[in-house]
């Protein structure tokens, strides 16, 4: 088909409301490693990695090698029938999470991960009430979509989840109280426990939250933040669920779990996204005395599949055996440096955050009003189109730039990337740019 035939079956045959970043479609054709492709044949330099999923680069023949041999031996049966694969991938996964999280529940998106993690706390405490954090993004199920707090991610919720209820969030820029950090004493999560004490029972069965916070913009919280938020939850009798889908695996830069940055040991990780880089995967990963209370017949007949649990596996070595987590730290503290010399640059610039590769900028009409600035990024993303570089969007306000190139970026990808922005902004509004520059 070519790209037009493509662009109005996509319209005739898919939902609307399936989410776009273009003014015109990108109709994607093939991709290797950093790189990906268009129908038309243009290259671009991919630093969105598939919304935050490819983790050490698209087709990268060490994964999709192993993933063709599997399809050739056995692609699926039954997850009734125990397989080597997804032992093996359990057994990997048990060797590197936190504490003593040994046992898994393998699903197909985070989306599931997230509601498995859920229904395993209500089922372990015996309790029903839930706390997520505001700004959070949790999947697009009704219960996902509950813990989401976004207003925009929610159109399809017809009342309030049953049980959810919304802590303030760790939002620095644009802190919810008013205050300003170290002087502020972390505020925001001493905020949980009036929360707890007055929406819930006081008895809740867990709390949820991504340790930056992905589709809200990657909100970084204070090193002090989830260690305070982690004794209330206990001091309430709750679990701690840290959402790892997009931080997992390496992404926040030498541990493999970003909530391993603030030195807390959850008592449930979920993560999907990065783990297989591009084959859909979901895992909901706990302590052996909770996994024991998932009662009743549970089964996803897809969760853990030959294929799936291969290309896993795969991804956990290679990151593993190219020390991806630590070329994370140093090209990430490379590319923040990038990222903090363009703010130095170009006013639109409110705000850099984030950790290893997964950095953002907030673009803003005017640094003291912190005005949201949704047309301005829609531009920038368009801008940095033309000059070949694919990047994401996010934040409540839609003006937060998203970026999680694959692990194994060099420092030269960043200053290709730094380079595509730095034009994109100046061709947006070259009567401000300052007399600064930018590597």
């Amino acid at each position: 088909m070519t790209k037009e035939e493509i662009i109005k079956k996509h319209k005739q045959y898919l939902f609307p409301s399936i989410f776009t970043y273009y003014s015109e479609p990108l109709v994607t054709d093939h991709a290797s490693m950093q790189y990906l492709w268009d129908a038309d044949g243009k290259k671009y330099l991919d630093f969105f990695g598939g919304i935050v999923t490819i983790s050490v680069g698209h087709a990268n023949p060490r994964i999709t090698s192993k993933i063709k041999e599997q399809v050739d031996k056995l692609q699926h049966a039954s997850t009734v029938f125990p397989n080597e694969t997804v032992v093996a991938l359990a057994e990997k996964i048990a060797q590197i999470t936190p504490g003593e999280i040994s046992q898994s529940y393998f699903t197909n998106s985070g989306t599931e991960a997230n509601e498995t993690a859920i229904q395993l706390a209500r089922m372990y405490t015996g309790r029903y009430e839930v706390v997520a954090l505001r700004h959070g993004y949790s999947g697009r199920s009704q219960l996902a979509q509950g813990l989401t707090a976004h207003n925009t991610w929610r159109k399809s919720l017809p009342v309030p989840a049953p049980g959810v209820v919304h802590a303030l969030n760790a939002y620095c820029y644009r802190c919810p109280l008013g205050k300003t950090y170290p002087s502020c004493e972390v505020a925001c999560a001493k905020d949980l426990e009036a929360v707890i004490q007055t929406t819930t029972s006081g008895q809740i069965a867990a709390f949820i939250a991504e340790p930056i916070q992905g589709v809200g913009g990657f909100v970084t919280p204070p090193k002090e933040y989830f260690k305070i938020v982690f004794k209330i939850v206990k001091d309430y009798g709750g679990l701690f669920i840290s959402d790892e889908v997009q931080t997992g695996w390496g992404r926040t830069g030498k541990r493999w779990f970003g909530i391993e940055q603030w030195e807390v040991t959850p008592d449930i990780i979920t993560a999907a996204k990065g783990l297989a880089n591009g084959v859909p995967v979901g895992g909901t990963f706990t302590r052996p005395e909770i996994a024991a209370s998932f009662k009743g017949l549970q089964i996803s007949t897809f969760g853990g599949n030959p294929v799936t649990s291969v290309a896993a596996k795969a991804t956990i070595e290679l990151i593993e055996e190219d020390r991806l987590m630590d070329n994370a730290a140093t090209v990430g503290d490379y590319f923040r440096q990038g990222l903090e010399d363009l703010k130095q640059k170009h006013e639109l610039i409110g705000d850099v955050r984030g950790m290893g590769l997964m950095q953002a900028i907030e673009f803003v009409k005017d640094r003291t009003s912190k005005e949201p600035a949704p047309q301005e990024t829609n531009q920038f993303l368009e801008e940095c189109r033309k000059r070949g570089l694919l990047i994401g969007k996010g934040g409540l306000y839609g003006n937060v730039i998203r970026m999680s190139p694959p692990l194994n970026i060099g420092k030269s990808d960043v200053d290709e990337a730094i380079r595509a922005m730095d034009e994109a902004l100046m061709a947006m509004a070259p009567a401000a740019v300052g007399a600064g520059k930018a590597r």
